[in-house]
């Protein structure tokens, strides 16, 4: 990494390390981030420019302007040279057809390492590995895909030797999957089910219409992550989860949902769906707040807002990016309660809008 101080992802590996920290260390190292960030990363810098935001005048976490995630789309967000990026991690370009954030990470180890560290501790448990059914391509089939990535690390590091993808560009290998399910049912050995929510939908659609439902062995788990993106029927939020334990016979505390994005470089995690909407939470390294989209303020407590996360594993881009995702904040996290609509998601336009005067010389 050509212009990055070498120390900064030497440092950062260590404070993923860590069991937790203090809100001095998260403090420190998010301004040290920063500093670096505002004078590496051009577009940013004309961004706080334009709000009057420099190094000196932010002193805490909270104080690090937000940019809205659209902006992954409209320009290059790194602080070293786009043509050094080890993997560039692309959006799906769901909400504006072909026009696709980009996230450029000049080495993935402290995403991987953000990844494991906090994948053993939410979804393994404990435990060392499992095997595991992959309902998503995998990473040579989609190598801008984050989710892909994500996926291919849990395969590789907590996969038993046994573990399978069953989703491809050809579809979903619904026979064979199900024979391993049945096998498992047969066996009693554990089984892990990971992939996008949409694959869920297909596959629980399928058994329907075959009209079986399985009894997975105790210590299964299922973890679902993404949207729908138009890739099947929308389901309720409580509907999909008990429809979900229902036909695989996982209880719904071991039915985990992760929520992630390509513009982040850390994962947040329920601790199951036994009742909807569950809390999400994060490690140490990263932090949200609620805010106001136009302001860029702090709700009220109890209020609904967009969620800003401040991510420290998210050191070549910009630490703190503000989604369009609404949330209330909840004890140990928030409750994540859907797309901003109305007033938020204008708010939210405004946001973008400013950025894109920002840096537009």
């Amino acid at each position: 990494m050509n212009g990055c101080p070498r120390d900064i992802v030497a440092t950062l590996l260590g404070f993923i390390a860590q069991e937790t920290c203090s809100s001095a260390e998260f403090e420190t190292l998010a301004l040290r981030l920063f500093v670096w960030q505002h004078a590496s990363n051009q577009p940013y810098r004309r961004f706080c420019q334009r709000r009057g935001v420099t190094p000196r005048s932010v002193k805490s976490w909270r104080d690090i302007p937000a940019v809205p995630i659209s902006a992954f789309k409209e320009v290059a967000l790194s602080c070293e040279p786009v043509g050094a990026a080890q993997r560039i991690f692309m959006t799906s370009g769901t909400t504006r057809g072909d026009v696709r954030g980009r996230h450029y990470h000049p080495t993935l180890a402290v995403y991987d390492s953000s990844m494991r560290s906090n994948f053993r501790r939410r979804f393994m448990r404990g435990e060392d590995r499992i095997r595991m059914a992959i309902l998503f391509p995998t990473e040579e089939e989609l190598p801008n895909s984050s989710l892909a990535h994500y996926l291919a690390l849990a395969f590789q590091e907590f996969g038993s030797d046994d573990s399978e993808y069953f989703l491809s560009s050809r579809g979903l290998e619904t026979a064979r999957l199900l024979q391993v399910l049945r096998d498992a049912e047969g066996t009693g050995q554990r089984l892990a089910l990971l992939g996008a929510s949409y694959s869920f939908v297909h596959l629980m659609d399928e058994l329907r219409q075959r009209g079986e439902t399985m009894r997975l062995p105790p210590g299964s788990r299922i973890l679902d992550t993404g949207g729908y993106k138009g890739h099947s029927r929308q389901l309720p939020t409580e509907e999909f989860y008990t429809t979900l334990s229902d036909t695989f016979g996982v209880p719904a505390d071991s039915c985990i949902n992760m929520y992630g994005m390509t513009e982040l470089s850390t994962q947040f995690y329920d601790d199951g769906n036994a009742s909807a909407p569950s809390v999400k939470s994060g490690p140490h390294w990263i932090h949200s707040r609620m805010v106001d989209p136009l302001t860029g303020r702090d709700v009220a407590a109890g209020e609904r807002g967009i969620l800003a996360h401040c991510d420290l594993a998210n050191f070549n881009s910009v630490t703190t990016i503000l989604t369009e995702d609404v949330a209330i904040a909840s004890e140990g996290g928030f409750l994540l309660l859907g797309r901003a609509e109305g007033s938020q998601a204008k708010g939210c336009s405004l946001a973008v809008a400013e950025f894109l005067r920002a840096v537009t010389p």
